[in-house]
């Protein structure tokens, strides 16, 4: 599943299989497309949820395997091996050159202590995730958000109170990834935006529900050029993970997913957001209603929901009537 290069040189059964083989079945270029999907992937799951350190901490059950095998590269040493080290040269005034390593500052993402022999860090677990998922789904990939939408789904395994499930955690945690992406594939797919069930139709949706709802709201912000995909697009992309503090994201999920209808109700809940900013949206002008609603403010995320099915609520029952 996971391509590996041969320290060993070619394997004499493939004599052509070399690094600089354009073939594409070759087995290096298969490892040196992976590596590119994994260190997009690593440098997105580094900076989860930067305002806790959950992700940064070690997981209470590693993949014995792969993190107490030292004969086993994790993905996070063939990250390290794929990067390049920089180096600074510099000439002396008598020719002479000196090559020395640059030293490389401690990300703010990166924990304060390293861990411990046999121990992975719950980012690495979603690193590993996320690279099968990209695998097994060669059609699709790994996309840019993907990373946001895992990160809720495992939070909450490997938070579960009962330890004996907090074991099957990883595994949990990919059928559910996989499960929700089979619903939402087509937001990660560009081809696909301006399709019935793509991106753009979503927006489209929500921008009728406003006209619907409030025109003077809808006419306001057309008016000023503040198209919807300046901030609804990371909204339903990744169903609003990347807007509100993790705990209101659960509380919304958890409502979102109640519903069968689950993504009527999520350009409701769009809707809504857009309606608790309306009074500053209509004295606004463009660059500031596109940094309110791009940073959209804190507020009870429980009234958000109320609102949000009061009005799917009263549009049920007018198409009824």
């Amino acid at each position: 599943m996971i391509v590996s290069n041969q320290e060993g040189g070619t394997s004499p059964t493939e004599p052509d299989d070399h690094p600089l083989s354009v073939n594409p079945s070759s087995r290096w270029q298969a490892y040196f497309r992976d590596n590119e999907v994994l260190l997009q992937i690593d440098k997105d799951v580094r900076r989860l949820c930067p305002d806790m350190c959950f992700f940064q901490r070690p997981t209470e059950h590693p993949c014995v395997r792969i993190a107490a095998n030292p004969r086993v590269q994790g993905l996070r040493e063939r990250v390290q091996r794929s990067m390049l080290r920089a180096a600074n040269v510099t000439r002396s005034r008598q020719g002479i050159t000196n090559i020395s390593a640059c030293v490389r500052s401690r990300p703010a993402h990166e924990p304060l202590e390293q861990l411990g022999e046999g121990q992975e860090a719950h980012w690495e677990v979603v690193e590993r995730i996320l690279f099968l998922y990209a695998k097994l789904n060669p059609g699709l990939g790994y996309v840019q958000g993907m990373n946001e939408i895992i990160g809720p789904i495992y939070y909450t395994l490997v938070s579960d109170p009962n330890p004996e499930w907090r074991k099957y955690a990883e595994a949990d945690c990919f059928f559910c990834f996989t499960s929700l992406m089979s619903e939402i594939r087509d937001f990660f797919i560009k081809t696909l935006d301006e399709s019935s069930s793509g991106i753009g139709a979503m927006m489209e949706r929500l921008m009728q529900l406003l006209r619907r709802r409030d025109d003077r709201l809808y006419g306001h912000l057309k008016q000023l050029q503040v198209e919807p995909q300046y901030y609804s697009f990371r909204w339903i992309m990744l169903l609003l993970s990347q807007d509100f503090p993790l705990p209101d994201v659960l509380r919304i999920w958890d409502s979102l997913f109640a519903d069968p209808r689950r993504f009527t109700f999520l350009i409701y809940i769009c809707y809504a957001m857009l309606s608790k900013l309306r009074d500053k949206l209509m004295m606004g002008d463009f660059p500031s209603n596109i940094k309110l609603l791009q940073n959209f403010p804190d507020m009870d995320v429980s009234e958000l929901i109320s609102q949000a099915l009061s009005a799917q609520q009263e549009d049920l029952m007018l198409s009824l009537s």
